[in-house]
């Protein structure tokens, strides 16, 4: 991580999926209604308005505060956050697949209840292991993500020496992310994880001090999508688990 200056990460806006996840938790569903595979869900308008904010954040950025390369998730939402949070800004983007989404397995589009009901002995097994290390048949760990992203953050470092990159991701990545970059604990991102909702189009930003170390900038920050995309950033603090 040595090489960057700055790393900013945008969680994609609020997509089809989000909605339809939503209804069916607050509806006590076991199963949520999602035609598409994860990777082609695409954003709501909701979600359309929240990308064209983070836009507008980015063009009231001085020039030498504005990414200097950008790289996005492979899933459609992500990369439909990016293309309209991007218009009119002359930037490199790439796409990189180790930004995707983290992978479910058995639990895709299931509720909480509907993984109690229909998988009661992985929901036992989930608690059992925790998120950190729990691991979905076909799916992947936290632990399971946090080495792509070890990877997509050394080779970044390496790209882009003293370079400002931002990425467009998914709430898991935002948070794991987050631990590579400030070295937390297990326990330190479970405490973070448990007490924050990482919002659609929200903004996280870490800056290189003199000792080379990260320290963040911006948490999960909103305010962009309300009235001064420059004033002081805020975080949106509740608790969520469910799909990105």
């Amino acid at each position: 991580m040595r090489g960057l200056e700055w790393l900013g990460i945008v969680r994609h806006g609020e997509s089809t999926g989000n909605v339809a996840a939503r209804d069916a938790e607050t509806g006590g569903l076991e199963r949520i209604d999602v035609a598409e595979r994860d990777a082609d869900v695409p954003l709501s308008e909701t979600g359309r308005e929240q990308a064209e904010a983070v836009g507008r954040w980015m063009a009231g950025l001085a020039p030498d505060q504005r990414p200097t390369a950008v790289v996005v998730s492979p899933y459609l939402r992500a990369r439909q956050t990016a293309e309209l949070a991007l218009a009119g800004h002359d930037v490199p983007v790439r796409v990189d697949e180790r930004l995707r989404d983290r992978e479910l397995g058995v639990l895709d589009l299931l509720t909480a209840r509907g993984v109690e009901s229909l998988l009661p002995d992985e929901a036992v097994r989930r608690r059992r292991l925790g998120k950190f290390y729990y691991r979905p048949p076909g799916g992947e760990s936290w632990v399971d993500v946090i080495a792509r992203l070890r990877s997509l953050l050394r080779d970044l470092a390496d790209d882009h020496p003293d370079g400002r990159v931002l990425l467009f991701a998914h709430d898991a990545i935002v948070s794991l992310v987050r631990y590579v970059v400030e070295g937390l604990e297990e326990e330190e991102l479970m405490t973070w994880a448990r007490g924050t909702v990482i919002a659609n189009c929200s903004i996280s930003s870490w800056v290189r001090g003199e000792d080379g170390t990260f320290v963040p900038e911006r948490l999960n920050d909103v305010r962009h999508l309300e009235q001064d995309p420059h004033a002081e950033p805020t975080a949106q603090e509740d608790v969520d688990d469910r799909p990105a």
